[in-house]
């Protein structure tokens, strides 16, 4: 009894370490004040001005937009290169599993400069093509690792079986081996989104000029101390961790519906 009451303190303790910054954040985007710590009172004043800032809009379309292109373009990438790699023969899917992980171990401070001077070489330094690409890297390993699992659940030789059946090979894919790693593929997607929603390294380094995602309007936004709007990001932090606790809730509860329906059986 002693020992649960001390796990379970101590994970109370790690839970309100991390999210009471959070928190914090949150509680104080229902005040119209320019400071944290500052209370002037319960208010939905922060809200009013976020809808009403054009520029910020524009700043969170430009962030979605962003972070959906890049999600789809790596799941979809992320996804086949899983796939090559789990159906390779083994001398080439090691060392093709460890290089697609190369990104994820690397520094990102690393992997901005090299897409930057690569861009640079090519005279693609600062476009949405270079912003683009630079989102992919960051995201694509991440799908790989969220893929490979599912695809090792997976009995491998439903796809030669499929074959045998008559399926063509894209048949073979789409209706059998992509249903059945499908999770996995979502896993991927929603963890790309939430890179690219929070990537501010990369981002910097190969985004257009005229062109700010929310991570660098807040970065510059605190750092000149002089905009006028920085109040009203936080309730556009708030609205993110919102919205991405709920999306979080759904997908798992989702999840555990078949597993509950095994179970049941």
């Amino acid at each position: 009894m002693v020992k649960r009451i001390v796990s379970v303190a101590i994970c109370v303790a790690v839970l309100l370490f991390i999210y009471a910054p959070i928190l914090l954040l949150v509680v104080y985007s229902f005040t119209d004040s320019n400071v944290i710590g500052k209370w002037d009172g319960f208010s939905f004043a922060l809200y009013a001005d976020l809808f009403r800032n054009a520029e910020i809009m524009q700043i969170l379309f430009n962030t979605v937009w962003l972070a959906l292109v890049a999600a789809l373009l790596s799941t979809v990438l992320g996804t086949a290169g899983a796939i090559g790699i789990f159906y390779s023969k083994r001398k080439f899917a090691k060392p093709l599993q460890a290089a697609s992980q190369i990104p994820v171990i690397n520094a990102e401070i690393v992997t901005a400069i090299s897409l930057a001077l690569l861009f640079s070489a090519l005279f693609l330094y600062r476009t949405y093509f270079s912003l683009i690409v630079g989102h992919m890297v960051l995201c694509t390993p991440f799908v790989v690792l969220s893929v490979m699992p599912k695809l090792k659940q997976m009995d491998p030789n439903t796809y030669e079986a499929a074959l045998d059946l008559g399926a063509s090979p894209s048949q073979a894919l789409f209706k059998v081996v992509v249903p059945q790693i499908f999770s996995g593929i979502l896993s991927g997607f929603m963890l790309s989104i939430t890179l690219s929603l929070d990537d501010y390294i990369v981002t910097a380094f190969t985004k257009p000029p005229m062109f700010d995602t929310i991570s660098t309007y807040v970065y510059n936004a605190v750092k000149n101390g002089t905009n006028n709007s920085t109040p009203a990001l936080r309730a556009l932090s708030a609205l993110i961790f919102i919205v991405m606790i709920a999306v979080l809730l759904v997908v798992n509860l989702r999840a555990r519906k078949p597993a509950q329906k095994e179970a049941s059986k």
